[in-house]
């Protein structure tokens, strides 16, 4: 399906009924590394088709969960509404929003932080996502695919296990509550219509620790510790140092969750993007943190009272 998409959308969108108008102009979107986007403008509206890739089970994709999680999103007023859903043709059709897509530099500028935290803060509103995302789950799903297709796995990668099971354990003890998160909001994913940012793309979404939203958020783009700690900070409204803590822990995760993803993508993607260097590039991130003289210091307050 992934290759025929590519060769000729306008006749899979012939079969969906909400893009079948005429005249229909299709444009396709970047970004997306486990489907493809286009914009499709009809007399009835303009819309975005997500249209997905094979492999999606060996990534933890589940897009059942990814349409019901986007509608309950949407009528939280965080994500765009979900106009159709056709799982026999993998199409998700959600409308259009009109704003400019950040980049990293704009996740970073100190003005927006308040408004990314805003914008979480109603996504973590909506009624409770029906599934679960917990990347020490995820991760050892990952490698778990890793090992047993014997795809390559960055040197050194095991010795660091044992602190990512350490902040594991570091936050087991201090357990917080659940609330829908998207848990991929790399700066692609933000959306600023010049009022506020929305917030798109629900294949990993799941309910979570909101402290996973905003480290997995600094991860992404980039954010330095203080940079992250107003984050944390706008998001609850005062400075908890413990919440601090979580989030810059719950980063170092992310990134150590998510290099396998990259090896996962770069064995079996037929997308021509270099998935072992994005891979690397969280690896040498997580294992920069994981082995940082502060690292302990990190474990001992999360888990304290501000």
């Amino acid at each position: 399906m992934a290759d025929q998409v590519r060769e000729d959308p306008g006749a899979l969108f012939d079969r969906v009924p909400s893009l079948a108008g005429s005249p229909r102009s299709v444009q396709p979107l970047p970004g997306g590394l486990t489907n493809r986007n286009y914009k499709v403008c009809t007399p009835a509206g303009t819309f975005v088709a997500r249209v997905f890739s094979d492999g999606g089970e060996l990534l933890a994709i589940d897009r059942d969960n990814e349409y019901r999680n986007t509608a309950a999103a949407a009528a939280a007023g965080a994500a765009a509404p979900v106009i159709e859903y056709l799982p026999e043709l993998r199409v998700l059709v959600i409308g259009y929003i009109e704003g400019r897509t950040f980049t990293d530099a704009d996740v970073r500028a100190p003005d927006n932080l308040p408004r990314i935290a805003a914008a979480c803060q109603r996504l973590h509103g909506a009624q409770p996502f029906g599934n679960k995302f917990d990347m020490f789950e995820i991760q050892r799903r990952y490698l778990g695919v890793v090992r047993a297709r014997g795809f390559r796995l960055p040197a050194g990668y095991d010795a660091l296990m044992p602190r990512f099971e350490a902040i594991r354990r570091a936050l087991a003890a201090r357990p917080a509550g659940l609330v829908p998160c998207n848990n991929d909001l790399l700066a692609g994913n933000f959306i600023d219509d010049g009022d506020r940012i929305w917030l798109i793309d629900y294949e990993y979404s799941g309910n979570n620790d909101p402290c996973f939203e905003l480290g997995n958020i600094a991860s992404e783009s980039g954010l330095d510790p203080g940079a992250l700690a107003e984050l944390v900070t706008a998001y609850y409204g005062r400075r908890l140092r413990n919440k601090i803590a979580r989030a810059r822990l719950l980063g170092l995760a992310a990134k150590y969750g998510w290099t396998l993803w990259g090896c996962i993508q770069a064995a079996v993607s037929p997308i021509d993007f270099d998935f072992w260097s994005w891979g690397m590039e969280r690896y040498e991130g997580a294992a920069a943190g994981l082995t940082a003289a502060g690292f302990p210091g990190l474990l001992d307050e999360a888990g304290r009272d501000d």
